[in-house]
């Protein structure tokens, strides 16, 4: 199978499949396709989201690309805009952080990632401690995920990696806020420290099925397709029904020219998942990879 085929395949298909099948891959590319290289510039002590922003509740029905099936209702709109109102006229901090933990749910509900960070993230000023922050650390990563520009992604990242960077400091076991640290760096200008982050929570448990994923992903995007092969194979010794592992061995079986099995691997992703979305992705997967010569 030539390489100008698979890469046809990949972006014909993979990009369609990403959003319902795979939420989490940051890795971020440029427009011409290139990974990006340019570090982030925003300044990680200074709150990427104001409380009194206007346009939230102009745009709050409309959700992240993975929550494409979430809409807030008017009502949800209505008790957002009362819990702001309340928020914003509060003075005292415990009341005040309790408001900020309800909004911070609501906008979760939503998909609106970035609020509910920044509002998780009061609540961390109110009451620090490990399991505050990474809340608000896990929202600004949601969002990271899937912010639409680089300036946006590295912004967002910058927010994750100052919040997980605390939460690593009071809990430096923190495998998940590791894991999700790593991954904000791969796209900044020091990738290499995500990838030696990957490796440590590698090392200290070498079933941890997301550094696994997450690893054998940048070996896809580096073109390194029998290391991929090699961590979707100790991935799925740990857990043979994980949907997106199986999906991207079959891309990393396909590049190295192991049609039979690529082919095997994407049958066993229809066999694993029915979403409607991921059949008809790998559908159109396995009929370019049959036609490809």
């Amino acid at each position: 199978m030539s390489k100008g085929r698979i890469a046809l395949v990949l972006s014909a298909v993979v990009l369609a499949v990403l959003m319902a099948l795979l939420p989490k891959v940051i890795i971020n590319k440029d427009s011409k396709g290139e990974f990006a290289s340019n570090g982030a510039t925003a300044n990680r002590d200074q709150s990427s989201h104001d409380p009194n922003h206007e346009g939230h509740e102009d745009h709050a029905g409309e959700a992240a690309p993975a929550d494409a099936h979430v809409e807030a209702s008017p009502a949800q709109l209505k008790e957002i805009a009362e819990l702001r109102s309340k928020f914003t006229r509060e003075s005292n901090p415990q009341t005040k952080g309790k408001l900020a933990d309800e909004l911070a749910q609501k906008y979760a509900a939503i998909a609106k990632h970035d609020s509910a960070g920044y509002y998780y993230e009061q609540v961390a000023q109110v009451r620090p401690g490990e399991k505050s922050l990474q809340k608000a650390a896990d929202q600004y990563f949601e969002a990271f995920t899937f912010a639409a520009t680089q300036e946006r992604s590295q912004e967002l990242g910058n927010k994750a990696q100052g919040l997980y960077e605390q939460v690593l400091k009071n809990n430096p076991t923190n495998l998940d806020a590791k894991t999700n640290l790593a991954m904000t760096f791969i796209s900044s200008s020091t990738p290499m420290r995500g990838i030696t982050l990957l490796r440590e929570v590698i090392a200290a448990d070498p079933k941890n099925e997301k550094a696994l994923f997450n690893l054998g992903v940048l070996s896809i995007q580096s073109n390194q397709y029998d290391k991929a092969v090699d961590r979707f194979q100790e991935l799925l010794a740990v857990n043979p029904n994980h949907v997106e592992g199986t999906f991207y061995m079959g891309v990393a079986l396909a590049e190295t020219g192991k049609k039979p099995e690529a082919q095997k691997a994407f049958l066993k992703v229809k066999q694993i998942s029915k979403d409607p979305e991921v059949q008809a992705s790998v559908d159109s997967y396995l009929q370019r990879l049959n036609s490809a010569q």
